[in-house]
């Protein structure tokens, strides 16, 4: 049996492999744990954390469609101090790995803050910036869709932090690469593309959507074509890291994003349908790699 190399280089630490599950996907971790040994996966994003605790948005928040689902859950989550003080020490029990941050914010201020408390955790390795979140002070747009806040916000927390900053990227713009340009010129250390993309239902019994938000972030196996396109795109574009995300759902998904150019792949809404998705594509890949003849992932990596 011919040997195949699984691992690679995120932002210059090595991973065993480049499957990562997304945020708010996975929990903080140890809810997993229960099922399988999560030290076989490469990393994980841990959920979203912010500042202060979040309630998140009020119910229904997840509708189902054809091949993905809606969500608006909200960034619920108990806020940065009590992550540090009740969630990472479950983790460290049971994952023996370095993890990822994802971090979220309403204000520039309350990014850096959140990255700055949280670049002192050993257990941190990564820091991922969602700025996919509604700007408070302007006007409510994302962060995300204006290259020159994406940029004031990489500029800030890179001014905190010492660890490598990726920058969350939200697919809802005119050209991604345009974004991403503007944080790898601030100094991001990587990006990770996409977030979900906006959509909505509605029931037509009670004439009404069916998320309580109104609309939604679409994931699931219906984004990833445009999720491919966008990272191959992108990957072009940029020096730095790409992981891709949106739609990943087999070991081929993750070849295909690495063949458009990504360094690791994460998998977001697989986990939701099947808690054992990333084990599964973890112990597929090798076989995948020996049937279309791929030894290192380096040797197609941006290959396409």
């Amino acid at each position: 049996m011919v040997n195949v190399d699984m691992k690679t280089k995120l932002c210059g630490i090595l991973l065993d492999n480049p499957v990562i599950p997304a945020s708010g996907t996975f929990g903080y971790g140890y809810e997993f744990a229960e099922l399988y040994d999560i030290n076989v996966l490469g990393t994980f994003s841990f959920k979203g954390t912010t500042l202060e605790e979040r309630f998140g948005n009020p119910t229904p928040r997840i509708a189902e469609c054809a091949s993905g689902m809606l969500n608006a859950v909200g960034l619920q989550n108990p806020g940065v101090r009590k992550v540090i003080s009740e969630e990472l020490p479950k983790l460290q029990k049971v994952f023996h790995k370095k993890v990822m941050a994802n971090v979220s914010g309403f204000s520039v201020e309350e990014y850096a803050e959140v990255c700055r408390i949280l670049d002192a955790e050993e257990q941190v390795s990564w820091l991922e910036v969602n700025i996919s979140c509604p700007n408070v002070h302007g006007g409510g747009l994302s962060f995300g869709t204006d290259p020159k806040v994406a940029a004031e916000v990489t500029r800030a927390v890179k001014k905190v932090t010492t660890k490598p900053v990726i920058i969350k990227l939200s697919p809802n713009v005119t050209d991604i690469t345009e974004i991403a340009k503007a944080v790898e010129g601030e100094g991001a250390d990587g990006v990770s593309l996409i977030n979900t993309l906006v959509g909505m239902r509605l029931d037509l019994k009670t004439r009404k959507p069916v998320i309580k938000n109104v609309t939604g972030g679409l994931s699931g196996p219906a984004v990833f074509p445009v999720a491919l396109n966008m990272v191959y795109k992108t990957a072009k574009a940029v020096k730095i890291p790409v992981i891709g995300m949106g739609g990943v759902a087999s070991a081929e998904d993750v070849l295909e994003m690495i063949l458009a150019g990504a360094t690791a792949v994460e998998v977001g809404a697989a986990n939701l349908v099947d808690p054992f998705a990333c084990k599964k594509i973890v112990e597929e890949l090798p076989n995948a790699m020996r049937k279309y003849g791929i030894h290192t992932l380096a040797e197609i990596r941006g290959k396409a």
